[in-house]
């Protein structure tokens, strides 16, 4: 293992350890286990968040990968109640996170050793800077989005009338590049669930 391949090993366990904690948890797949397994949320999001990153981006960088894996880094300890109802609200929060998760992730980051420049970029693709023109960051909006509709989709099917949620999918496609959207009709879902994805897109 190479210096640099022990600093980033270092980095993500520094990573996982503070996303550890997190109260909230959520069922994932994991082979051999039908039911899945339950795990602390963000942890569990930001593994599925590098799994993606890497199908994505077979030869990802360092920055990028780091970012993927501390997106959402202590997420919980700003949650939306926390802040207005409302868009303008919502706006603000996401924002604050955005923030919050870049001096997170900076700290962590210094601490094992990363020169300025790498942390000011992983920190740019965490508050993902110049989406749809930096393609790192529009990697991460990918896997973001793939991640939504792998562990969420399902769920929100369940509580929103159809308009609501094609309205929903159609938001979180436009996001999407068109590999990142090729990559949703591939995921394992019920039948009507696709033909909900298929129709956001041509819409």
């Amino acid at each position: 293992m190479t210096a640099d391949d022990e600093r980033l090993t270092r980095a993500i366990a520094a990573i996982d350890a503070a996303n550890a904690d997190d109260p909230n948890t959520i069922v994932v797949p994991e082979p051999g286990r039908p039911s899945g397994v339950t795990r602390p949320k963000e942890l569990a999001h930001a593994e599925l968040m590098t799994a993606w990153v890497t199908r994505l981006r077979p030869d990802a960088s360092d920055a990028l990968l780091l970012a993927a894996r501390a997106h959402h880094i202590r997420r919980w300890v700003v949650p939306r109640p926390s802040y207005p109802e409302g868009r303008a609200g919502y706006l603000r929060w996401r924002r604050d996170l955005h923030e919050r998760h870049a001096a997170d992730v900076g700290a962590i980051l210094d601490e094992v050793g990363y020169d300025a420049a790498t942390i000011a970029r992983v920190q740019d693709i965490v508050r993902k800077r110049n989406l749809t023109r930096d393609p790192d960051v529009q990697v991460l909006e990918d896997a973001l989005c793939l991640v939504f509709i792998e562990t969420q989709f399902a769920e929100l099917t369940a509580k929103l009338d159809r308009p609501k949620m094609i309205d929903v999918v159609r938001k979180t496609l436009k996001k999407m590049s068109a590999e990142g959207r090729a990559l949703a009709l591939t995921l394992p879902m019920p039948a009507d669930d696709r033909t909900l994805i298929e129709e956001a897109i041509r819409e």
